[in-house]
């Protein structure tokens, strides 16, 4: 555990005996970069870690030393700065979310912390700690040496600056809910105090140089100003029960302070220039106020004990100065001057003289312009490609598989899938087979009643339906088997609780449908799978039967296949123009198959163009001209700076546009020329019914063999489903049969009698007689051997 969580610095607001408050550290707990950073360049980037085992390295001590210390000087603002400039650059090569835990504690309340896997969040977290050291190094400062208020007005103005910065820019980059001390409220009161304390500085130093009074009551009535606006927003939200109330009480007591002040030094500046009367109405105002402090400080214990002492003397200091003043003031005037005294409200307001400004430090609003140099070290993982660039090459090759795979290609086979669509609706090529093929057969056909003879045909296809019903009946045989048990117990546990005396053991057994619901549930669902099952594979023997016929003749040799399948030779057809009708239908449906070739070859020189579309190289140069165009090595780069190296990229895939619509035409226009050579065609073979008869014939072998392969699939996958549930039915059965035996022994404690003399017992409530010899066989007990419910398996 690091940044001042080892012990608590002496005075964590900067000096006790200072009138300017310092902001409060925020605590953090060690984290370690080297093992995610290494595990994510392997993984993501697919470099070697050990490349950056020295960046590694020094990213670790960078942050040990920034947050280890609990000194304050100006080496610990220099680590956290080359700290906070090293995060800033390499948040351009990884992204923040890579994998390290980072965890903070409220600076103004250690209990309160957020851990967060985000390295924006670290970077907010150190960026707080450095306007922190600025301002308790401004704390430090003498008071009273001109020199050293020109140095605090410096540090405060840095911090102010620091906490606008880290409002308006970096915490709104933390992806996740941030505690208070990180809130817009929070740092508009911090940078509004740090102001107010620089302006502070200015009339310090105003008083020692003697500047005139008019002037430092213009600085004056500033500092009120500014003390009054982080009073406005310390009071935001939530900030009232985060901010000390020492804090929000000093916060009062100054402006009011600084209000007297500002009206003492007005009315001086009127006793130089003669108006006696203003000089009076604005020593009494002075006084007013002064009294209002002491209202506050010096007459309310809660005030005087969390104000500090050195503000509580400058107060009293500064009420007996203006009440000796006012005193004097109207004294002079009443007996000297007699000069008219304004009342408070014709006044004229005291301008203010704003001299301090937020004033982000260069190194700090600018770190890229230090790298390389001695104030923040050369940069980490210079070599390492920015993550940007990553997620832009995996951007593009979506964008790429999006328009090649989703659109063109796809736009190609939709072609393809309508050419097929077209040609199956006209029984094509099948009809032409039929006439170039009299005798014979196609090769679909042949290959199909190979494999129909190699699974050992219809018969083997019976054979597998017949092992699906019989693997259901025994499925459901276990099935029964198992509710018999818990029916059979169910009856014994009925006669153990008969006439049971009221509030006994037996009388308070739990019945057996409390206690069997899951097993019934189980059951129920096994049996609702089962029915199903046999739903299909009823479905499946329909089909065998409606099929049987062609599926027996694929079951034969292609020989006698051959001699059953009718054929056209012995009366061919005499249309003389049918030879002409026929050539001109076989010459389209050879177009047909050229065009399907060539539009395969396209979409496998596409598919080839886009695998050897690398665009990294492409997104390395761009980001290197986009990186000379900065004049900072810290570039944040967006996604949306390489559109225009996506459009250009993707605008090459435009000429595929065109291929493709050339190709919807060429094929409208061939599958139009198909149709009505097809017309044709059909009309030369109306007048001849056995090659119609043939055309039927091999359009239902071919529908037969789809079933076939069909049915055989979906038996081999039912009788995987039986195997797995007869073993899960077995040890259902197995689980009814122990609770059975568990239950009768049960009940046998219950009665406090042996198993042969429980039959009896039984027997008798029931209404039976007892004895061995009048036992029916079918009983549940057996008094000569131990319990059987069923035959286990």
């Amino acid at each position: 555990m690091y940044l001042f969580r080892q012990a608590p610095a002496p005075d964590k607001d900067g000096n006790s005996n200072s009138a300017l408050l310092a902001a409060k550290f925020k605590t953090t707990e060690k984290t370690v970069f080297f093992k995610s950073l290494s595990d994510y360049i392997a993984s993501s980037y697919a470099e070697p870690p050990e490349a950056y085992r020295d960046d590694l390295r020094v990213l670790d001590e960078l942050r040990q030393a920034a947050t280890s210390t609990l000194d304050i000087n100006n080496n610990v603002l220099k680590r956290n700065i080359r700290y906070y400039g090293q995060l800033c650059f390499i948040l351009s090569k990884f992204p923040a979310d890579v994998g390290i835990k980072f965890t903070w504690f409220n600076a103004f309340n250690s209990e309160d912390s957020v851990t967060y896997q985000d390295m924006y969040y670290e970077r907010a977290c150190v960026l707080f700690n450095i306007g922190a050291i600025y301002s308790q190094l401004a704390c430090k400062e003498s008071r009273n040496d001109k020199d050293s208020l020109t140095k605090a007005f410096g540090y405060f103005q840095n911090a102010a600056g620091i906490f606008h910065l880290l409002q308006h820019k970096i915490v709104c980059e933390c992806r996740s809910q941030l505690t208070t001390d990180l809130s817009s409220y929070m740092l508009t009161a911090l940078e509004n105090l740090m102001l107010s304390q620089a302006q502070e500085c200015v009339w310090s130093r105003s008083v020692l140089s003697n500047m005139k009074d008019a002037n430092v009551a213009r600085v004056a009535a500033q500092v009120a100003e500014l003390y009054d606006m982080t009073i406005e927003a310390g009071s935001q939200g939530s900030l009232a029960n985060t901010i000390p109330q020492a804090w929000l009480d000093t916060f009062k007591v100054k402006k009011l302070y600084f209000s007297a002040e500002a009206q003492y030094r007005k009315a001086q500046d009127c006793l130089a220039d003669c108006h006696y009367g203003e000089e009076v109405a604005r020593m009494k105002l002075a006084n007013d106020i002064c009294g209002q402090i002491n209202e506050l400080v010096l007459s309310d214990q809660r005030w005087s004990k969390s104000i500090r002492v050195c503000i509580v003397d400058m107060a009293k200091q500064q009420m007996e100065l203006v009440s000796s003043n006012c005193s004097r003031a109207v004294h002079d005037n009443d007996v000297i001057y007699l000069d008219p005294v304004p009342s408070v409200s014709t006044l004229t307001a005291i301008p203010p003289y704003k001299l301090a400004q937020s004033k982000t430090p260069e190194i700090v609003e600018n770190p890229g312009k230090f790298l390389g140099d001695e104030e923040l070290g050369p940069p980490l993982f210079k070599g390492l490609v920015p993550f940007v660039i990553h997620q832009a090459a995996s951007l593009y090759e979506d964008r790429k598989e999006q328009l090649v795979t989703k659109d063109l290609i796809a736009s190609l086979d939709e072609l393809t899938a309508d050419c097929e669509s077209v040609l199956s609706s006209l029984n094509l090529p099948y009809a032409l087979e039929a006439i170039q093929k009299p005798v014979g057969l196609p090769p679909s056909i042949l290959v199909g009643a190979d494999e129909i003879r190699s699974e050992g045909g219809l018969l083997g296809l019976k054979r597998l339906l017949d092992s699906a019903i019989g693997a259901n009946k025994r499925a459901n045989d276990v099935l029964d088997e198992s509710e018999k048990t818990l029916l059979e117990e169910a009856q014994e546990d009925q006669r153990v609780r008969q006439n049971a005396p009221s509030g006994s053991e037996r009388a308070k057994r739990p019945s057996s449908s409390e206690l069997t619901n899951t097993l019934r549930s189980e059951m129920a669902r096994f049996r609702n799978a089962l029915h199903e099952a046999s739903q299909k594979d009823a479905l499946i023997k329909d089909v065998i039967d409606k099929w049987s016929s062609f599926l027996s003749l694929l079951s034969c040799s292609r020989d006698e296949i051959e001699r059953q399948v009718p054929s056209t030779t012995v009366n061919p057809i005499t249309d003389p123009n049918h030879s002409r009708i026929v050539e001109r239908l076989h010459q389209y449906l050879g177009e047909v198959s050229i065009m399907k070739r060539e539009r395969l070859k396209s979409i496998e020189k596409l598919k080839r163009i886009a695998a050897e579309d690398d665009v990294t190289p492409v997104l390395n140069e761009e980001m290197q001209r986009l990186a000379a165009l900065s004049s900072t090595p810290i570039l944040k780069y967006e996604l949306h700076q390489f559109e225009d190296v996506f459009l250009q990229r993707l605008d090459k895939y435009t000429s595929w546009r065109k291929y493709i619509s050339e190709e919807a035409e060429v094929q409208t226009e061939l599958l139009d020329s198909i149709r009505e050579a097809n017309q044709a065609f059909i009309m030369a073979r109306t007048n001849h019914p056995l090659l119609q008869q043939r055309e039927q014939f091999l359009i239902g072998m071919e529908t037969a063999i789809k079933r076939f392969r069909e049915a055989s699939f979906n038996l081999h996958d039912g009788l995987r489903f039986y195997a797995t549930i007869e073993s899960d039915l077995n040890k259902l059965k197995d689980n009814c049969m122990d609770f059975a035996m568990a239950r009768h022994l049960n009940a046998k404690d219950l009665l406090g009698i042996s198993h042969e003399e429980m039959n009896a017992v039984l027997a008798h409530s029931s209404g039976q007689p007892s004895g061995s010899q009048q036992q029916d066989p079918n009983a549940i007990w057996d008094p000569s051997m131990p319990l059987r419910y069923t035959k286990r398996n």
